[in-house]
């Protein structure tokens, strides 16, 4: 089935505001058979006093609580209007945070029943001062924020797969999300940063075990082709070495534009034929 697995609207505040029905009627143009629905869930409303850097970074993560509603309304509504051309289903993409479990597990506890595909991801870390730090939020707050592993970057990529791990063996209840987006976000700024090797084999050890509980939960991988369009990384997330390995253990790679915008839906569809992604 040729579908996009990851996608946001204009009720995102760091999206482009466009109407997610003109992204859904570029789908359905482009052939596709499924299109899926991942807002940003709302963050917890005490996280600001865990997190550090800009505060556009806590600010324009994600819908607010008070959002939701709309958003399930609007989305169930064109799931509705859409529904002879193209397979609509709506979800969230959900942040993981450490310490804030519960928040997660209520919010997902009671919204998850008007969802049919959701997203896990971690787009924060902690870092500087114990602190939490967007990992995608510009190269400035990357850099304070995780400023005692740029010289080291096995050293980031364990901070950043440990966090991976944690979050995929959390008990979200029975709605938490089944599929762990763009697993190798932390290389958003590698081409700045110089961080582009491989992983070595501690890592990779640690990686072998998220995707070991990946499979064994019956999850899947966001494959996002986002990252091939940012000019600091130019990869897919999660890159070759993940990829490789999920494949090799069998877990399903779910193609996603993670597209804020209606120009990006579809971006990186001629790749997915040419390496046999689906």
């Amino acid at each position: 089935m040729l579908m996009d697995g990851h996608t946001h609207t204009e009720f995102c505040p760091h999206g482009s505001r466009e109407p997610v029905e003109k992204m859904i009627q570029r789908a359905i143009g482009l052939g596709m058979e499924k299109y899926c629905i991942t807002e940003h869930a709302p963050l917890p409303p005490d996280f600001t006093e865990s997190y550090e850097g800009s505060e556009d970074g806590v600010s324009e993560a994600s819908i607010q609580l008070d959002e939701v509603e709309p958003y399930l309304k609007q989305m169930k509504s064109l799931q509705s209007k859409y529904s002879e051309q193209i397979q609509i289903s709506i979800g969230f993409e959900v942040d993981y945070l450490e310490g804030f479990e519960d928040f997660t597990r209520r919010f997902l506890e009671e919204y998850g029943p008007q969802t049919q595909e959701s997203i896990l991801s971690v787009h924060f870390m902690k870092g500087t001062d114990n602190k939490f730090w967007c990992v995608d939020n510009g190269v400035d707050d990357f850099a304070n924020g995780f400023k005692q592993w740029l010289n080291d970057p096995q050293a980031l990529f364990e901070q950043y797969y440990q966090t991976v791990a944690k979050s995929v063996d959390s008990d979200l209840s029975k709605y938490r999300p089944q599929r762990i987006g763009h697993m190798s976000l932390i290389r958003k700024y590698q081409d700045h940063f110089k961080i582009t090797e491989d992983l070595d084999q501690q890592n990779l050890d640690l990686v072998m075990k998220i995707l070991t509980t990946v499979k064994q939960q019956q999850r899947e991988l966001d494959l996002n082709l986002a990252g091939l369009y940012k000019p600091l990384c130019n990869d897919f997330y999660p890159g070759k070495q993940v990829l490789s390995m999920a494949q090799q253990l069998g877990i399903p790679a779910v193609y996603g534009s993670d597209a804020h915008d209606i120009e990006s839906v579809g971006h990186g569809l001629h790749l997915l034929k040419s390496l046999k992604f689906y």
